[in-house]
């Protein structure tokens, strides 16, 4: 069997090292010239795997500073994966958030089929606040066999989504939008009357073929809205 281009065993190397956590989100990856001398190989060569990395969003490239692995994007989009901390920020109003819940166990049949892991998780719940009322309600499930650092982190203060954004690239996501009446108790967390309509969203994010995380948040219908801008097809 004929062995792959250099460029793309280049490509599949550095990729690698992202996924496996080697390589974490901010850290720069060894300049053109190291990467020329490790593989004897041209600048081409080099580029080119360089450039397939970047477009497939796994790379930052900055001029004259070189490359470096990308930070997911945290943006109030729908198709997006946002920072709730960042966007509430954004639009100028004071962020808080509250746990209210953790614990570390193997989930059950059903979770385990919904997160597609049997290994242990770290559950967690919370409120997210925006100008101190509350925003939504957030049930995570963390898939600790791949991000075993988040166990000691300190989450009381810093959202579990926000500390996964810093520090575990994903490659994938999937978004769900629904609406329904408020279950009673994330009424009673939201303070909200029982039944009152509310933005669910429910998110799960892959890095690889494995599962990061499965979120759900409750939003008050009122105080949230999600945003998506689109170009004309095929541009």
């Amino acid at each position: 069997m004929k062995p792959p281009p250099l460029h793309e065993r280049i490509r599949a190397e550095i990729e690698t090292a992202i996924l496996n956590g080697d390589l974490r989100p901010g850290d720069r990856i060894p300049i053109e010239t190291d990467l020329m001398a490790q593989y004897g190989c041209a600048r081409m060569t080099v580029n080119k795997a360089l450039s397939a990395l970047a477009s497939a969003g796994m790379l930052e490239r900055r001029k004259r500073a070189g490359s470096f692995v990308a930070r997911p994007r945290a943006q109030s989009m729908v198709l997006d994966v946002p920072d709730l901390a960042a966007a509430v920020a954004a639009r100028g109003q004071a962020y808080r958030w509250a746990l209210t819940s953790r614990k570390i166990t193997a989930p059950d049949q059903a979770e385990a089929a919904a997160l597609g892991v049997r290994a242990k998780v770290l559950k967690l719940t919370g409120v997210h606040f925006a100008d101190g009322l509350p925003l939504a309600f957030e049930e995570r499930m963390v898939n600790l066999e791949l991000v075993q650092a988040i166990a000691e982190a300190d989450l009381s203060q810093t959202p579990p989504g926000s500390w996964l954004i810093a520090h575990v690239p994903w490659t994938e996501a999937e978004n769900r939008i629904s609406a329904a009446e408020t279950p009673p108790g994330i009424a009673r967390a939201l303070g909200i009357d029982r039944g009152a309509p509310c933005l669910i969203l429910e998110r799960r994010t892959w890095r690889g073929a494995d599962t990061v995380t499965r979120v759900r948040q409750h939003f008050v219908a009122d105080r949230y809205e999600l945003i998506a801008r689109f170009g004309p097809s095929g541009n």
